[in-house]
């Protein structure tokens, strides 16, 4: 069966190293443009791009499907297409290209999550229980039947990812095998059954704390919003980066944001028990270790984030 590949980060590379390793026929690649990375804006090939050259397979680079990408789908005469977190809306033309459709494997159990962040947002709402499915594409969003489910337990200590990295590699099992299923006959779609709920892309404000929020709640939402866009604060106007925090049963009582370095822990009041800071990194210098960052305030007695 010949297959168009469309996904952009790193964990959709599983994916389309399992498609090859099952023996598809990969006839080409579809992935967002080279985007610019670090400090010198480097303009760097995506992921998938990137192991796609390596494995000689053609790559269409794209940042929208218009009329002349949809042509360029059309001429490698694909009899399906999988995707997984391309970052782009398929229109209607595309999505009528291959006789099998577009398969997507989404990271989370539709309809729960549907949208562009399943796993961040299964993390920050204290979920035990998610997974992945491969659903068959339509134009709404995240709404077409499931082929095939995947259960995955969120670990306590898990940030999104953690998880995210977990799943791409047995959701890539779960993309070949539908994929087979499909190219043999055997393959049925059923209707999503339960209750919706909507994963929208995170931004920079999904990453700070409220610390007048209960410990629990921050803590899951520093592992949800790890690695991207990360755990935030402000001290004395300045934002100040977090990883994810140690919750605590016991310590003295804080006021909400107040830092106290205990022994070798740094604690942070909350709207509950304090939280312990693991490492942070201050405006204009490196992540570092919290209790070396405390021991270098002046008046850590003082310090209070906002």
């Amino acid at each position: 069966m010949r297959v168009l590949f469309a996904g952009t980060p790193a964990v959709a590379v599983p994916s389309l190293n399992a498609l090859v390793e099952a023996g598809f026929d990969v006839v080409a690649v579809l992935t967002r443009p080279d985007a610019p990375i670090g400090r010198k804006r480097v303009l760097t090939p995506s992921p998938v791009a990137a192991r796609a050259a390596e494995l000689g397979i053609d790559v269409i680079h794209a940042a929208r499907v218009d009329a002349e990408v949809t042509a360029g789908i059309a001429a490698v005469a694909p009899d399906v297409a999988a995707i997984v977190a391309y970052g782009g809306l398929i229109p209607r033309a595309a999505l009528d290209v291959p006789r099998h459709g577009w398969i997507n494997l989404h990271f989370s159990l539709l309809p729960a999550w549907r949208g562009a962040a399943p796993v961040q947002r299964a993390v920050m709402a204290g979920d035990d229980i998610t997974g992945a499915v491969t659903f068959h594409l339509e134009e709404g969003l995240d709404t077409g039947p499931v082929f095939g489910t995947l259960t995955e337990a969120v670990r306590p200590e898990d940030t999104a990812g953690e998880l995210l990295e977990r799943l791409s590699h047995s959701g890539a099992v779960l993309l070949a095998q539908t994929l087979s299923a499909i190219d043999s006959g055997r393959a049925a779609a059923v209707p999503q059954k339960g209750d919706v709920s909507l994963a929208p892309k995170l931004g920079i404000d999904d990453g700070r704390i409220d610390w007048q929020e209960p410990a629990l709640a921050i803590g899951r939402r520093a592992r949800g919003v790890t690695p991207e866009p990360g755990a935030w604060t402000t001290l004395e106007g300045q934002r100040v980066k977090l990883e994810p925090v140690v919750l605590r049963t016991d310590g003295p009582e804080l006021k909400p944001g107040q830092v106290l370095l205990n022994g070798k822990s740094v604690l942070v009041g909350t709207g509950s028990h304090p939280v312990e800071l693991t490492r942070i990194q201050p405006s204009g210098k490196k992540m570092m270790a919290a209790a070396d960052w405390a021991r270098g305030q002046a008046a850590l007695e003082g310090v209070v984030f906002e």
